[in-house]
């Protein structure tokens, strides 16, 4: 916006016309200073909001890791608040310090040859005590050849050639046995080794290096081998009274795929997709039907299954209240993630009492202060004002506040 300002000769005429004119002159340039203000207010909150949406990455955000790009964050801001439990193991928990064993697989003795005294020999004489020392170890490990050889006899009355039989599994000239199998299948199924460095693993510890496609006809054998334990995990998550789910980005052949997660707190079932909505999660086949509690990240497409109820996630809710405190500095959202953190603490004290619910004294209170808080973040935060009559409605007016805990995202 150019701002008119008067000349000196406008000046000098609105003066010599009298007190009105030069109000008005005034005026005019006080109306125009008004509405620049406006301008560079309304500029400046949309490049706050502009920094503060850079600024969300999957660390304080329930946006995914893959959205991070290469401006990774250098590190995770923890969410602990000073005085609260420090890093390592916490009282109570149980170490894991070497202790010797009772019963060490092997012995060696190391003999007092002569005295350090007199040098007189001991090679005769009788031990009366032994001083012992413990070092836990991994033997060599190597690669076994077991040649199976059945005879071959030929029956002296009748002359037929007999042949004895292999043992079960054993069914080509040369195969590899269960144990390389479970091990390619352990590195790359449980720890998520890639294939190549797995083979790679078998070359370095046990001197023989297998092929790639050995390593993945594993994982499928057992895939195969325990998709009845796989179905029945499926159907305990289907009727859970609580679920958890979520989905996670990650690399199939070079592209991004989804890895869908269900799980309990004693079951997880993993299903990897091309992709990340309804349709992944149709064929994950778990929430279709659901009718207890599912917990999610309040992704929109979670909400399309209606025969469920939904709870959101607190440790999202911590991560973008967090950022709603450091970007726009609103103090409810820090206020809200200290109360949802205490009635966390509440909860599981209660727990370890045995109780199944908060005394209604607590619970009240609880929810009271976060009425409360919802209320100073709605404040803080107001909705798009109703159009004025003869104007258009716009479709969109001022985002809220994201991260309210209040309403889903």
């Amino acid at each position: 916006m150019n701002i008119h300002m008067p000349t000196r000769e406008e000046i000098h005429i609105a003066f010599e016309q009298g007190e009105e004119a030069v109000a008005g002159l005034f005026m005019g340039v006080g109306k125009q200073l008004e509405e620049l203000a406006r301008q560079m207010e309304n500029q400046a909150a949309a490049i706050k909001d502009l920094q503060a949406r850079l600024a969300k990455n999957s660390r304080n955000s329930s946006k995914p890791p893959s959205s991070d790009g290469y401006g990774k964050p250098k590190r995770t801001e923890s969410l602990r608040k000073p005085g609260q439990k420090p890093n390592g193991g916490q009282p109570g928990h149980e170490g894991q310090t070497l202790k010797q064993s009772e019963d060490p697989g092997r012995i060696e003795i190391h003999t007092a040859e002569s005295c350090q005294e007199c040098a007189t020999s001991l090679a005769g004489v009788a031990a009366v005590a032994h001083e012992e020392r413990q070092v836990f170890d991994i033997p060599a490990i190597r690669i076994e050849v077991t040649a199976h050889r059945v005879e071959v006899k030929v029956c002296p009355v009748c002359g037929a050639e007999n042949r004895g039989c292999f043992p079960e599994g054993v069914a080509g000239p040369v195969q590899y046995g269960n144990g390389v199998k479970t091990w390619a299948a352990y590195f790359q199924s449980q720890h998520f080794v890639p294939v190549a460095r797995t083979a790679q693993i078998f070359e370095d510890l046990l001197g023989h290096r297998i092929a790639e496609g050995t390593v993945v006809q594993a994982g499928r054998d057992l895939s195969a081998f325990v998709e009845p334990a796989t179905a029945a995990v499926k159907e305990q998550l289907r009727q859970a009274e609580v679920l958890n789910a979520d989905e996670s980005g990650l690399r199939v052949k070079g592209k991004l795929h989804w890895l869908h997660v269900a799980s309990t707190d004693r079951l997880t079932d993993y299903t990897v997709h091309a992709r990340r909505g309804k349709e992944a999660m149709d064929d994950a086949g778990i929430l279709p039907g659901f009718k207890g509690r599912v917990i999610h990240d309040h992704w929109k497409t979670s909400f399309g299954y209606g025969d469920c109820t939904h709870g959101l996630c607190n440790a999202h809710h911590l991560r973008e209240l967090q950022w709603v405190e450091k970007e726009y500095g609103q103090r409810w959202a820090g206020e809200m993630a200290d109360l949802l953190v205490e009635i966390k603490e509440a909860v599981d004290a209660a727990k370890e009492d045995s109780a199944e619910a908060l005394p209604a004294g607590p619970l009240a209170d609880f929810e009271r202060r976060y009425d409360g808080i919802v209320k100073a973040g709605y404040e803080a935060n107001p909705r798009p004002l109703v159009a004025q009559v003869g104007e258009t409605p716009k479709k969109r007016g001022r985002r809220p506040c994201p991260g309210s805990a209040a309403q889903p995202a």
